[in-house]
């Protein structure tokens, strides 16, 4: 079966600095990748470059676009790019803030990625923002308020409702549970698992929290000063690690 995305070799420099080296892997449909490392490691330009926000200096991006097979990102025009972020892909930012707009209320939030996609029943759009509202356990009550007056869980919620609301076949998430509180984020954590797998959505995770990654991934990718130290089953990974930096991290979970 033909992987969703391939990634052959890529690689991204700042000057003297390494964003990331050489990074190769595939992601088949419904499958969901953590990427973990420390601050530093290049997960995050990984995912930038993964999601086209920035362009790598080598290597190629493949994705399995609907009708037309594995297609090369950098082949793609600005506006088939800007597509497919508004309808077959989800980025979840690290601050929910910069995911959404805070001057609209949580259901206009919700509806503008339906009217991407070519919604325009007022109606119909506003049931469906309900429907997603109460799906990630927002009061329904709330669609007209501003995003402002939600908590940071809150907010984080609505963003990932924004995001899964046109049923992407990819997700971004770039750290989607740093800095909220242990309770809200062990909730998220597990609304996430729910709708990944009952959307059987793809996914990229970026986060340093191994218990994420756990939770969340099906395989794991380990990276150190921008390049892949180790990749393999999550549980395998975890329980059993190869590389000396991988065995780090883990050892240094443990002693937590």
């Amino acid at each position: 079966m033909s992987p969703l995305l391939r990634v052959k070799g890529i690689s991204k420099r700042y000057g003297e600095h390494i964003g990331c080296a050489d990074v190769s892997f595939e992601l088949h449909a419904g499958e969901v990748l953590a990427v973990v490392g420390e601050s530093g490691s290049g997960k995050s330009t990984l995912l930038q470059l993964l999601s086209t926000r920035i362009a790598s200096d080598t290597g190629s991006i493949e994705y399995q676009v609907t009708g037309r097979g594995l297609v090369d990102l950098a082949h793609l025009s600005e506006a088939e790019q800007r597509w497919l972020l508004r309808t077959d892909w989800g980025y979840v930012e690290q601050n929910p803030r910069d995911g959404l707009r805070m001057n609209v209320s949580a259901g206009a939030n919700v509806g503008e990625r339906l009217m991407a996609v070519g919604a325009r029943h007022y109606g119909e759009i506003r049931n469906t923002a309900t429907d997603w509202l109460q799906r990630v356990e927002l009061d329904a009550a709330r669609i007209d308020e501003l995003p402002t007056g939600f908590s940071g869980g809150m907010q984080q919620r609505l963003q990932i409702a924004r995001n899964l609301v046109t049923r992407p076949r990819l997700v971004f998430m770039d750290e989607p549970t740093a800095g909220l509180d242990v309770s809200v984020q062990a909730r998220l954590l597990d609304l996430l698992r729910e709708l990944v797998t009952d959307l059987g959505l793809a996914a990229v995770i970026v986060t340093h929290d191994l218990a994420v990654a756990r939770l969340l991934a099906h395989r794991l990718l380990v990276m150190r000063q921008g390049r892949v130290v180790e990749t393999g089953l999550t549980d395998q990974v975890l329980d059993d690690p190869q590389h000396p930096y991988t065995q780090l991290l883990v050892a240094s979970v443990l002693q937590v």
